[in-house]
């Protein structure tokens, strides 16, 4: 019952206090609404960049090239081959990361090195190249080399470490 009247609760709250502090609620909510819209527009360049950067990058066929430069090193530490996709795709793109992720699972299962690798990953890392694009861009920040540099660090730690995790606590 209580997810059920959460947001309603919430609701009513915010109208009590903007009625009590005599803000008008309605003329307020239209404004922020007008300031969110102009904000969507104002991303639509950068998400469209994005979202062709990714084409290319999948369809010139340089992630099958990465990934043939990493099999032999993964396979030699024990780490199954079909996780390398994810580890290259996460920081690039999260629907296409969920979506291997999905995949991985639907064809393993959730408790198999491959899905407990997936799953660990999917949580360990971010969609660094997605956050830079959209947030920096948004904000109007044009040199963004540092935050990039730390961001891909963080995620392969991220990557590491999941890897790491899932064999200490599932092998």
């Amino acid at each position: 019952m209580i997810s059920i009247w959460f947001i309603p609760g919430i609701i009513f709250i915010v109208l009590a206090v903007a009625t009590i502090k005599k803000v008008p609620a309605y003329e307020v909510f239209v404004e922020g609404s007008k300031e969110g819209i102009q904000i969507a527009v104002s991303l639509l360049p950068f998400l469209l960049g994005m979202m062709v950067s990714i084409a290319i990058f999948q369809a010139s066929g340089a992630m099958g090239a990465i990934l043939k430069v990493f099999e032999p090193l993964m396979t030699s530490i024990g780490v199954p081959e079909e996780i390398l996709p994810l580890a290259l795709i996460r920081p690039i793109s999260g629907t296409a990361a969920l979506s291997m992720t999905t995949e991985l699972i639907r064809t393993f299962g959730p408790d198999s090195l491959i899905g407990q690798l997936a799953s660990t990953m999917q949580g360990s890392t971010d969609t660094t190249l997605y956050i830079i694009t959209v947030y920096f861009g948004a904000v109007g920040i044009k040199r963004m080399g540092d935050a990039l540099k730390v961001g891909l660090l963080a995620d392969l730690v991220g990557i590491i470490a999941a890897i790491v995790v899932v064999f200490i606590l599932f092998s």
